[in-house]
């Protein structure tokens, strides 16, 4: 369990160190902003690549589609003399709080079914304690990460 917070602490530390620009991809994609940023050719571009200038004018066109390949997306990088870095960023801003909403959510699941089940044996619980037992459920789920937190 300790290696696992240790490894989503290290890949949150690096999504934290991410450049902000770089999780928003331009309008026109990577490639058609970097090379005109750059003042580079199709026909330059196309002769660094080995292909013609209408085949880099396609993935220009892929990439804004999404429909561009890794390795395409690579070998234009490096045409440009740039390198190709991708990776996941969490919605959330950050892995540790990914794993807490959804910690959240089954906990409240859980304890919210639990209390209906309660309230209709005439035992039903405040507010105060549902809440209490939403946090300690939340803080259990967090720690221990079982499987069905992401179903």
């Amino acid at each position: 369990m300790k290696n696992k917070q240790l490894l989503i602490k290290q890949l949150d530390d690096k999504i934290q160190q991410t450049p902000m620009a770089l999780l928003n991809i331009p309008i026109g994609g990577w490639v058609t902003t970097i090379r005109k940023a750059l003042g580079i050719s199709l026909q330059q571009i196309a002769g660094k690549m080995a292909i013609t200038p209408q085949s880099v004018k396609e993935i220009e066109q892929r990439e804004v589609t999404g429909s561009i390949t890794l390795k395409s997306l690579g070998e234009a990088a490096d045409a440009m003399d740039m390198k190709l870095v991708y990776g996941f960023v969490p919605k959330d801003g950050s892995i540790d709080k990914m794993i807490e909403r959804k910690a959240r959510q089954v906990a409240e699941s859980i304890v919210m079914s639990t209390s209906h089940n309660m309230k209709l044996e005439g035992q039903e619980n405040t507010p105060e304690r549902i809440a209490k037992a939403i946090e300690e459920m939340t803080a259990t789920l967090k720690q221990e990460m079982p499987k069905y937190l992401w179903d």
